[in-house]
């Protein structure tokens, strides 16, 4: 893959003072033509490489743009393999897993291998999110349209996209996309995704605009929620709204109160605590909880005819 051998070639010269064309040839197993492209496009992306010929010649990066790695302390150290190592922890490819070799290698002198920090990135739909990553971290590089199948509350659709960020955020992976049939910039879940697939078709980039993703852009509220919850149910409320979100009755119940963006979604949240949660407002969520029970003991009542 291009992007990842034109990392590996500006890894290999930030490590060593100089090298040939042979040897990234071989180390990365393409002909020389193939590195010679490769180091013009580096150049390109403004790298100031030079090129020197005859005996004692090869390719090296110009003094000054180096960064001495021993200006890091141990703790910028720990900081940059955290990041990788959660990286890694998503990644299908092991790419981040060799970077961190490298760095480790060159710099063991002031790592003091005391890890204080793990990050984990994956979750249980890591088989099925990997590949995804992959193929949307190809097309952003590559700069090259993607298209996948949407399944949302209002149905599923066919959508054709440019992709310009992966986003981790509220525990799950988004991609922020310029989406062709929308004409507008999108935030699209990758669970809810699928058959996604990198096109030949390459786009210019936009003038983009950064996702908002303050969770009063995302979860505007608008419904305000008061609801009755059974003393055991602490833990749950501190864990997702935290311990300003209730106060305790005299009767030991918590009285919850906070806005939700969603009615289906509060009616979905509220039926996971079965019979430890009373809604009291809106009435409408009361209204569709009645409904839903009544229709549930409906489902389930036993066959007494027999």
């Amino acid at each position: 893959m291009k992007t990842d051998r034109l990392i590996g070639i500006l890894s290999v010269l930030l490590q060593e003072e100089k090298t040939t064309a042979p040897a990234l040839a071989e180390r990365f197993e393409v002909s020389r033509r193939t590195i010679n492209r490769d180091i013009e496009t580096l150049c390109k992306a403004g790298i100031p490489i030079q090129t020197t010929q005859g005996t004692g010649g090869g390719i090296s990066i110009m003094d000054g743009y180096r960064m001495d790695r021993t200006i890091l302390i141990s703790k910028d150290m720990q900081m940059i393999l955290t990041g990788l190592r959660s990286l890694d922890s998503v990644s299908g490819s092991g790419y981040y897993s060799q970077l961190m070799e490298k760095i480790q290698a060159g710099s063991s002198d002031f790592i003091n291998g005391k890890d204080s920090m793990l990050i984990d990135l994956s979750s249980w739909y890591r088989e099925s999110l990997a590949p995804k990553i992959e193929i949307i971290l190809d097309a952003i590089g590559d700069r090259r349209l993607l298209t996948f199948r949407y399944y949302a509350p209002s149905g599923e659709s066919e959508r054709l996209v440019e992709p310009y960020y992966l986003v981790f955020r509220w525990s799950s992976w988004y991609l922020w996309c310029w989406c062709c049939y929308r004409k507008d910039f999108r935030l699209f879940k990758l669970n809810r995704m699928d058959n996604v697939q990198k096109t030949e078709t390459a786009f210019e980039c936009r003038n983009m605009i950064m996702p908002d993703l303050s969770n009063e852009r995302i979860f505007p509220g608008g419904i305000s929620v008061k609801a009755l919850f059974s003393p055991d149910m602490k833990w749950r409320l501190v864990e997702e709204f935290g311990s300003e979100c209730f106060i305790e009755n005299d009767d030991g119940r918590l009285l919850f109160s906070a806005d939700y963006t969603d009615m289906e979604n509060l009616i979905s949240w509220l039926l996971t605590f079965g019979d430890k949660a009373e809604v009291l407002e809106p009435k409408e969520a009361r209204e569709k909880m009645i409904y839903l029970v009544q229709n549930m003991t409906t489902i389930y009542k036993e066959d007494t005819t027999s």
